[in-house]
């Protein structure tokens, strides 16, 4: 619902020359005020003699009031007329109209003063005016519904819509005849809601006590300095939760036309949280276009859930702790950021999963398009899934849009080094997330440290190689040019190496392995699977892990012969391997005495999984015959006396089972089964 105030200005015109006569009409074509224009205005007042009371009525065709946005079509008001002291009138009743009812209106007017009232349930709209200021109307608010204001604020902002929420004040109008529309006074707003045309802007729950001046015309300026109490909204991709202590705002605002506003003066006091000043320009529809910012936060822990959550939310950290403290300067043009220059104190980040974490982090960090700026940052330690960090330095520069490194950043890493190189940073911008490119270097890593990180197997051995190329962009990191790690006196081979959502929820990992001469008798030890010596070449293809747990991959293990290296396997090592493969073993005419032996040769060995749907389909040494049927394969072929093959006999294995064999045999906890 929404209110009329022109209808009242023609009561105080029409009443005074009617109101004698029994029945009365009069008919205006047109009527001006400093608020509003009138059209087919007509007036009909019914009295009788011996009656006290009389009954107007007045309709208008049409209602403008430019100004304020409003325009009503067939307003219809009637109520009994009443005579008052002082040569005064009073008159109360509803009002009905295309855009405007049905409201309840009063009027009460003399020779010195008009007042009048908008009423609708507990909301209450009222006016005074005095002949002896006939340019200014105060106006009281009380619970007024804040979609009553709805076509002001469509002057303003083009497209915004208010919700639920009320207002509360007491505004001065001031309507000369030769000067613009001003408005002053104090306003509260309690629930607000409101939201621009395409959503990115949106609010909910606002309240807020502000002393407000507005004036019009074709230079519009508004002023608004108060408080925000407690509520939230979202611009862009900024999420603000505010706290329910107030929050210090005053703003200023100047009208520029079709290119929107401008704000010459922004101030945000959220006491040691957030401090920021600056100024800015908006388009029509909200969005920033230009912004010079300074902010200070002397207490980054409540930063992230009152400001931080959303950018954090886009990369996946949103739970991510914060400390220290920070001084930020930010300079928009034309909707793209130019430069920033961030001073760290004693800052730390930590993620409450684990999955990393920094301590003691300082310097200053500085960005630009323009002319090129260099900065440095430092930590002391950090973590990332358990791999410890070392203290380290991080040298930047920027001058094109992209932050780089200026030389190579050596981190230590778990009793080695991490090398980064030709890192090239460049953040988010309208058409475009951030892209980020880097080359990684990996030297003398203790892989045991690493294995204890993850809760691998005790590994040892040490781990080296190198990512030419690293690519990150739309929450995914590609590396090129795949990593080669030497372990176990072989090679591992990582290629077609991607990562997806790092830090977010459910991060995958797709790769291809390549093992190449691996020593079974050091990777068999860590393992606990027996003994077995000899060398070993295999493949993962189509591995892909979600939150770190394979789903799918097509792998095969395979023995490779080498001159002077002897193909032994241990008891232990057969009934493991059997357990796994849902296997026993087959021994030829010695297969009486075959506990009496400790360990047997073998000429090739050979076991493979192809994961799908959480079924591991398993399969032996490729070429060999079918032993026991055509769903049995091969695991182990021995050789010499006494000869001893392994045989699978179920090639379908669902997978949690598979995992739980591998950590049965893992700890000897499986028997050998003789056929």
């Amino acid at each position: 619902m929404r209110r009329s105030i022109p209808c009242l200005c023609i009561a105080a015109t029409l009443l005074a020359p009617v109101a004698q006569a029994r029945v009365a009409q009069a008919r205006i074509a047109r009527m001006t005020t400093p608020v509003a224009t009138l059209e087919q205005v007509r007036v009909r007042l019914e009295w009788t003699d011996d009656s006290d009371v009389g009954q107007l009525r007045i309709r208008a065709g049409r209602v403008d009031a430019p100004t304020l946005g409003y325009r009503y079509r067939d307003l219809d008001w009637t109520c009994p007329l009443r005579r008052m002291p002082n040569d005064g009138w009073q008159c109360e009743g509803a009002l009905r109209g295309e855009g405007a009812g049905p409201l309840r209106l009063g009027i009460r007017f003399d020779a010195e003063t008009l007042t009048a009232s908008l009423d609708k349930g507990s909301a209450r709209l009222a006016l005074e005016r005095r002949s002896a200021t006939p340019e200014l109307t105060t106006l009281v608010l009380a619970r007024v519904p804040l979609v009553w204001a709805q076509a002001l604020l469509s002057q303003a902002w083009t497209g915004a819509r208010f919700g639920e929420g009320t207002l509360d004040g007491r505004l001065a109008i001031e309507a000369p005849s030769d000067a613009p529309l001003r408005v002053s006074g104090p306003l509260q707003v309690h629930g607000m809601a409101l939201q621009n045309a395409d959503s990115s802007i949106v609010g909910e729950h606002l309240g807020g006590d502000f002393r407000i001046a507005y004036s019009g015309g074709p230079d519009t300026r508004v002023t608004a300095d108060g408080a925000l109490h407690g509520g939230e909204f979202l611009v862009g991709s900024t999420y603000v939760a505010l706290p329910p202590s107030p929050v210090g705002l005053h703003v200023e605002a100047r009208s520029a036309g079709a290119a929107g506003w401008t704000l010459p003066r922004i101030e945000w006091r959220d006491g040691d949280v957030l401090v920021g000043s600056g100024r800015a320009r908006v388009a029509p529809d909200g969005s920033v276009r230009d912004l010079v910012l300074q902010a200070h936060s002397g207490d980054l822990g409540p930063l992230r859930p009152r400001y931080l959550s959303g950018w954090l939310g886009i990369l996946g950290l949103e739970g991510v702790e914060l400390r220290g403290s920070v001084d930020m300067t930010t300079r928009i043009e034309n909707g793209e950021l130019v430069d920033v220059a961030a001073v760290v104190r004693d800052a730390g980040l930590r993620d409450p999963a684990g999955r990393f974490g920094f301590d003691g982090l300082r310097g200053e960090l500085r960005y630009s398009t323009e002319a090129p700026v260099d900065s440095e940052l430092r930590w002391d330690s950090g973590e990332l899934y358990g791999l410890e960090f070392g203290a380290a330095r991080i040298p930047l520069r920027s001058g094109d849009g992209v932050l780089r490194s200026s030389s190579t950043w050596s981190v230590p890493m778990q009793g080695g080094t991490l090398e980064l190189s030709d890192v090239a940073i460049r953040p988010a911008r309208a058409n475009a997330g951030a892209d980020i490119r880097f080359g990684m270097a990996l030297d003398g890593i203790d892989f045991g440290k690493v294995s204890k990180a993850l809760g691998l197997p005790a590994f040892t051995g040490v781990l080296g190689g190198e990512i030419p190329s690293a690519h990150y962009a739309n929450d995914r990191i590609d590396f090129e040019g795949g990593l080669t790690l030497h372990l176990f006196d072989g090679t591992v081979r990582f290629s077609a190496l991607a990562l997806e959502r790092p830090f977010g929820t459910a991060p995958s990992l797709s790769a291809d392995i390549a093992l190449k001469g691996l020593d079974l008798a050091r990777l068999t030890e860590v393992l606990g699977f027996g003994t077995i010596t000899g060398r070993l070449d295999g493949s993962i293809e189509d591995l892909r892990l979600v939150d770190w747990k394979p789903v799918a991959f097509d792998a095969r293990f395979a023995s490779h012969p080498t001159p002077g290296v002897k193909q032994r396997i241990s008891q232990r090592a057969v009934q493991d391997i059997g357990s796994v493969g849902d296997s026993s073993f087959m021994a030829s005419l010695q297969g009486q005495l075959i506990g009496l032996f400790s360990d047997f040769g073998y000429r090739r060995l050979g076991i493979g999984c192809r994961l799908e749907n959480q079924i591991c389909t398993m399969s032996g040494l490729s070429g060999s015959a079918p032993a026991q049927g055509g769903n049995a394969f091969t695991i182990v072929e021995g050789s010499g006396l006494p000869r001893l093959d392994v045989i699978g006999f179920n090639r379908a294995v669902d997978w949690t089972t598979l995992v739980e064999r591998l950590v049965a045999a893992g700890k000897g906890d499986v028997k050998p089964v003789v056929e």
